[in-house]
């Protein structure tokens, strides 16, 4: 029994590295406020809520959306403070961003496509 729970454990760790691994670049992009470097890591079509504001973009127009966001609201900092995944696979993040003025609660879900992560839902909602 008590090695089963050191396997599992262990098990958990590696997942949750992997799983800091995966939002490692995209937590970069975010604390740095810069619109253009966080939509690499955005799906075709990204589901964002920017303070309230929800709806489905392309690429292109998240991109637009989240630099006026950034502009409105500059980056300070940003923290990731959990990880994980669904029963389904889905990894996400839970973070703090912080601007100068206001800070939000971020949730982050990935999806894997074609071998790479990319973000398919960001939520900024303010605190």
């Amino acid at each position: 029994m008590r090695a089963s729970f050191i396997i599992l454990a262990i098990c958990l760790g590696i997942l949750d590295a992997h799983a800091q691994d995966v939002f490692a670049p995209m937590k970069d992009a975010i604390k740095t406020g810069n619109a253009k470097e966080v939509t690499k890591f955005f799906n075709g079509s990204v589901d964002m809520n920017l303070n309230g504001e929800a709806s489905t973009y392309s690429k292109a127009q998240a991109e637009f959306v989240l630099r006026d966001f950034f502009k409105k609201f500059p980056a300070s900092d940003f923290r990731i403070q959990h990880t994980g995944a669904s029963k389904g696979g889905l990894q996400f993040a839970l973070g703090k961003y912080a601007s100068n003025t206001d800070n939000f609660d971020v949730v982050i879900r990935v999806k894997e496509v074609d071998g790479t992560y990319l973000i398919h839902e960001i939520n900024f909602v303010k605190e």
